[in-house]
């Protein structure tokens, strides 16, 4: 097999494995809330702990791929990645499990920054339809399978085999991508920006911090305003010290296209509204209609399978349609899916969100490979490891965002719903509702008022669950519509000849 197809296959695994390892997550979540006993703040940090180190290692793993060789940080990044799933299988704490979890984005932020560097460094002309075809079949097919996959090995082998099965694919993975793939350096290495590097990844922590812990602390107590405004502090000095660097990891001069600007856009869009949107999802499916964690993969079929299919079918016409109607459309359709599933009460099935999850599920699909496509065709070859980094920066700090925020309207709107149908009731009870649903809120009440506690806990979860899908939709709305209008075919830039290999691995 030609050394372009081995590329294609070893990113496909990756990419498959880094996307199931946040979809299995999802469902996993109510079980490792009730084994560890974690707090609605503890089970967002499962998903934004990995996506806070993903994004904030993700610019310099882009121009380490760059300067270094991009197999060499692929296969590094790998590695971390697999150790770390060790780590969060065998953690018995929510704050170690976190701690492993960062590890875990260290690791993706090398493997998901260098991905579609390899491919553009491989595949050129129709070829590179069908790879982007296949790398976006590959991101439906892990948000497919994830919640069937997180399902059956929560149900029968427990939360922790989520993380355990990642480790032997991933030492499989790592051996072949050092016997099949090619390095490709720059002719001379530029340094690492360490100070760009603080600032980034201190401001996003702030930020995720101040989110997450806002509703529980109070949004003007001391320790949340110094969060925040660290964070805006951090940010100023992060640009400023870009604008001036002689090696940034952020070349500010990529957002002089309005391209590029376009589909960061629709990649922050995208993440911030749907992929966010699914932990909130798993815990009213899982913990108010009281499914198993099987079952509820199940029911994510319908939209886990459309964005496969269509994401297959995006990537193969990505050649011949102009992807800003690819990304403008697609990222619309998903505003429209959060529309759909908007309208949940007490006492809906969950058919009530069968038809959102098909029409989001389509746009899914349908925006994907456009994303990829985008990301680095309109930047100069030699900088399509920092293209590549920049664009999933944008979809991390999506989820990070997206996850943190939603979760704060979404703890108030359920605090504000309780203190007015239950004046009396216990501190706390609004974060054991929005973690656990009304199950949980059932279990720490006295037996006399289950009843009534149970019912204005589902009413409370249904009302903010509602107000947070229709806060999703309006940021796809407006992510589609930056994608339609920035994303111009003139910002795109001819993509030359396959770079030399700085030593060219052993023939398949």
């Amino acid at each position: 097999m030609e050394r372009k197809w081995w590329t294609l296959v070893l990113i496909s695994i990756a990419t498959f494995m880094l996307l199931l390892d946040i979809t299995v997550v999802n469902v996993a979540l109510p079980d490792i809330q009730r084994e560890l006993h974690a707090s609605l703040s503890s089970l967002q940090w499962v998903v934004d702990a990995y996506s806070l180190t993903l994004a904030a290692f993700l610019l310099t793993a882009g121009s380490l791929g760059d300067r270094l060789g991009r197999r060499r940080v692929f296969s590094f990044g790998f590695g971390i990645f697999t150790f770390a799933s060790l780590l969060c299988g065998i953690a018995g704490d929510p704050t170690l499990l976190n701690l492993a979890r960062g590890l875990q984005g260290v690791g993706g932020a090398a493997m998901f920054a260098t991905s579609l560097a390899l491919i553009g460094q491989e595949f050129h002309g129709r070829d590179r339809a069908t790879a982007f075809a296949v790398w976006g079949a590959t991101i439906g097919g892990a948000v497919a399978v994830g919640p069937l996959v997180g399902g059956v090995l929560t149900e029968h082998l427990g939360w922790e085999w989520i993380f355990f099965v990642n480790v032997p694919i991933g030492i499989a993975a790592i051996a072949l991508t050092e016997l099949r793939l090619a390095n490709v350096a720059a002719q001379e290495p530029e340094p690492i920006d360490i100070p760009g590097l603080v600032t980034f990844s201190a401001a996003l922590f702030l930020l995720i911090l101040g989110l997450i812990r806002g509703n529980p602390d109070g949004w003007g107590s001391p320790q949340i305003l110094a969060a925040l405004i660290g964070s805006a502090v951090l940010l100023g000095a992060f640009l400023a010290i870009e604008r001036r660097s002689a090696h940034p990891m952020l070349d500010l001069t990529l957002f002089r296209k309005p391209a590029f600007n376009g589909v960061s856009a629709v990649a922050f869009g995208l993440s911030a509204s749907m992929f966010a949107m699914f932990l909130y999802i798993t815990i009213y499916i899982q913990s108010v209609l009281g499914y198993s964690p099987l079952e509820a993969g199940l029911r994510f079929l319908p939209l886990t399978l459309l964005s496969f299919g269509v994401a297959f079918v995006s990537g193969t016409i990505s050649d011949r349609v102009p992807t800003r109607y690819l990304l403008g459309i697609g990222l619309g359709t998903v505003g429209v899916g959060l529309l759909l599933m908007h309208g949940v009460d007490a006492d809906s099935e969950w058919t009530a969100l069968l038809a959102g999850f098909c029409v989001a599920g389509a746009g899914i699909g349908l925006t994907n490979p456009g994303i990829g496509t985008a990301a680095i065709g309109v930047v100069p070859p030699a900088k399509a490891g920092m293209g590549s980094g920049i664009n999933t920066t944008f979809r991390q700090v999506g989820i990070a965002t997206g996850v943190a925020g939603l979760g704060a309207i979404f703890q108030s709107r359920i605090e504000s719903e309780l203190s007015n149908t239950l004046p009396h009731a216990k501190s706390g009870l609004a974060e054991v509702v929005a973690s656990g649903g009304s199950k949980a809120a059932s279990q720490v009440v006295p037996p006399n008022t289950r009843v009534e506690v149970a019912h204005a806990a589902t009413v409370a979860f249904t009302t903010a669950l509602n107000e947070i899908l229709l806060i999703g939709a309006i940021i796809a709305f407006v992510g589609a519509a930056l994608g339609l209008v920035l994303v111009r075919p003139q910002d795109f830039v001819p993509q030359g000849a396959p770079a030399e290999a700085e030593a060219a691995p052993a023939a398949a």
